[in-house]
């Protein structure tokens, strides 16, 4: 079993935001693979159930607000008895240029908040991750900068970034970690 985690926050005014790229690669893959859109609600947080490629895998997007992820997390790991090799998380990285992500198959939080909880709740940082680049604005504060709205012209990136995951995360339930990052890391722009 897999457990694809898509960070973000709930609610319609944080929508099309920086914070929300998890919820948004997540969203973008059940709609490209057609899965029925059966979301439940179970540990404060919208999860799907379904069958990929003879697996089954439970898409997550915690309802806590990003600070709190870590708790959503560690109660769906320890409800269907996961092993952390078996989680994959997609957040948003101020590091990486918009357009760019990375895969990383363990690592520190990097100052995001969600992912320090994450690591706080699991007791451990060696969970897989999926970065996506938003880019730093160092004249805008960074609550005020990843809590803002995706330009029309950074939102054309995405669609295109959120195309490649799709293969990505198809590719998650299939190959090594280590296959699946020398794969797709280096396809960066």
């Amino acid at each position: 079993m897999k457990l694809i985690v898509g960070l973000g926050n709930p609610g319609k005014e944080y929508e099309n935001t920086r914070h929300n790229i998890g919820f948004m690669a997540v969203d973008y893959y059940i709609s490209k693979k057609c899965i029925m859109d059966n979301w439940k609600n179970k540990f404060n947080g919208s999860y799907l159930e379904t069958n990929i490629k003879g697996e089954k895998v439970i898409f997550l997007k915690p309802l806590s607000y990003m600070n709190l992820s870590g708790s959503v997390v560690s109660q769906f790991v320890n409800f269907y008895k996961l092993s952390v090799d078996d989680i994959m998380v997609i957040s948003d990285d101020l590091d990486l240029l918009t357009g760019n992500y990375k895969l990383k198959s363990k690592g520190s939080c990097g100052g995001h908040n969600g992912l320090r909880d994450i690591e706080r709740c699991l007791g451990t940082a060696e969970y897989k991750r999926l970065k996506v680049g938003i880019s730093k604005d160092k004249d805008i504060d960074t609550k005020d900068y990843v809590l803002g709205k995706i330009s029309k012209d950074d939102m054309k990136i995405y669609d295109e970034l959120f195309n490649t995951f799709v293969d990505v995360i198809d590719d998650f339930f299939v190959l090594s970690f280590g296959d699946l990052m020398s794969k797709y890391n280096s396809k960066n722009r």
